[in-house]
């Protein structure tokens, strides 16, 4: 799976959480918090998303590798391309 369907997939989860943000100039390298409003709880929201709709379970050890779009694709990546 490429970086740009990833990525999607990601970008699709936040949408549903933060449905009141625009989320079509978000920066890969920016932390996802500095551009968006997003909460601890919003955040808690996309890992349950993850595991309910990818089977992707997300250790909260692993909470910092999900800060920019980039990292969450780059971790996640491998697991959702597993998934598919």
């Amino acid at each position: 799976m490429d970086y740009q369907t990833i990525r999607k997939k990601i970008i699709d989860i936040i949408a549903d959480i933060a449905v009141d943000e625009d989320l079509s100039n978000i920066d890969d390298n920016i932390k996802l918090r500095e551009q968006l409003d997003l909460d601890s709880m919003d955040f808690l929201d996309i890992v349950m998303e993850l595991k309910k709709r990818h089977k992707i379970e997300v250790l909260q050890e692993d909470y910092p590798k999900l800060a920019t779009l980039k990292s969450c694709v780059e971790f996640l990546g491998p697991q959702l391309s597993f998934s598919s």
